[in-house]
């Protein structure tokens, strides 16, 4: 039974709520951060990235980071940048790109749920990476993003959420700068709150769609806290985390591709040859070609596209992770021919996100940065769920999902 739990949020005025609402600290580096926030010192940028208040060679692991966090938060709330509602409440956040719209729910996860395999994952997590949030955690006392969750869809669920977004208006209702809408909903009627607490007390798993290591990091501080405090009780503030439970009806995943810089020693003639024995190979020509379906790809090479079709033998349609494409073209190329063991560690082989579009992959092979371009078929929701049951782990940069939830427009705060 999954956890659903309203809160006191602590969230930007109506006026403020742009300048706030950031992107995910993982998804911009240092320098990118710097430029994005320049000129705001409103950005939540400012405590999630807080090494762009610092000089350019600071090492963004190092405490004089994490004091900065602390720092620039403290800053927030004395500007009232960031206000807390007096009673717990629960939230509806909704992205919209292109005529794609999601509706989430906005509340906390709890701590246990994690612990206990409620809250399932589908890829694995680094320790160091962990542990960078943990300290962030630590250092604010506060979840200061929420992590991406999904759950199979709750009829009911759907219907309450979308009579409240009918009957009222956002308190938030603004377009970023890459052009996707982003609308939020306090939901502070105390029958409607209790409702959802209860429907979702028989949902009986929530899974962790993006955010991995935020997701370990918040649940194991809170588990923490919990170690520590010899009067702990269960209801504490600490024993919950921020997080957004999206449908999986109403979610997309996108295309997760990879480029690799050498072909292993092969000619192009060779390598193609050698595709040969496991896939069909058709030359597309000039023109971008997508993968139309599971067990086809697309490559680039040498100015030209092609399709790849896996051939029967090369994939396990009864093994959850062996169906894959990601392990298709891991096991068949990228191991076998092209001798990448490791997708987490080699220098050889880079990822691109779908969102960047087939374009990107061209780019970077016509550059001479990249020799080769594969393009995959976007794992399906029904698969990643599947997997997480099951316990199995997805190869390496697998999902991407599309639009990336906005840091800042409510924070959780650990002591209430």
């Amino acid at each position: 039974m999954a956890t659903l739990k309203p809160f006191k949020g602590l969230r930007p005025p109506k006026e403020l709520a742009k300048d706030v609402a950031s992107r995910p600290y993982d998804v911009l580096n240092s320098e990118e951060a710097r430029k994005e926030a320049e000129g705001n010192d409103k950005s939540l940028l400012h405590i999630i990235k807080p090494e762009i208040d610092l000089p350019k060679d600071t090492d963004p692991y190092s405490n004089e980071v994490y004091n900065k966090a602390k720092e620039n938060f403290d800053k927030f709330l004395e500007n009232d940048w960031l206000v807390q509602d007096s009673e717990e409440k629960l939230y509806i956040y909704s992205q919209k790109r292109g005529d794609h719209k999601q509706y989430g729910l906005v509340g906390c996860a709890g701590v246990q749920d994690y612990m206990n395999d409620v809250i399932k994952k589908h890829e694995l997590t680094r320790a160091a990476k962990e542990e960078d949030r943990m300290k962030h955690v630590r250092v604010t006392n506060a979840n200061m993003e929420p992590v991406f969750f999904t759950y199979r869809a709750v009829p009911e669920i759907d219907e309450i959420i979308e009579k409240w977004v009918s009957e009222h208006d956002p308190v938030y209702d603004f377009v970023a700068d890459d052009n996707v809408e982003h609308e939020f909903w306090v939901i502070d009627d105390a029958e409607t709150i209790q409702h959802l607490v209860q429907l979702f007390e028989a949902v009986p798993n929530t899974y962790v769609a993006d955010g991995h290591h935020r997701t370990a990091a918040a649940a194991l501080v809170g588990n923490e806290k919990k170690k520590n405090n010899p009067d702990h009780t269960g209801n504490e503030e600490y024993n919950f985390f921020l997080a957004v439970h999206f449908p999986d009806n109403q979610l997309d995943i996108i295309d997760y591709n990879r480029v690799v810089k050498d072909l292993n020693g092969m000619s192009s003639d060779e390598f193609i040859q050698k595709l040969e024995n496991t896939f069909t190979v058709e030359e597309k020509g000039e023109e971008i070609y997508k993968p139309d379906q599971l067990h086809n790809f697309s490559m680039y090479l040498e100015g030209k596209w092609y399709s790849l079709t896996a051939k029967e033998g090369t994939y396990n349609d009864k093994d959850p992770i062996g169906i894959l494409d990601v392990t298709v073209l891991s096991n068949h190329v990228l191991d076998n021919l092209l001798d990448i063991k490791d997708l987490r560690t080699s220098d050889r082989i880079d990822f691109v996100g779908g969102i960047r579009g087939l374009e990107e992959l061209k780019k970077r092979v016509d550059s001479g940065e990249m020799k080769v371009a594969f393009a995959l078929y976007p794992v399906s929701l029904e698969q990643l769920l599947n997997i997480a049951d099951s316990g199995e782990i997805m190869p390496p940069k697998t999902t991407w999902f599309e639009p990336k939830l906005r840091s800042g427009l409510v924070v959780h705060k650990l002591d209430d």
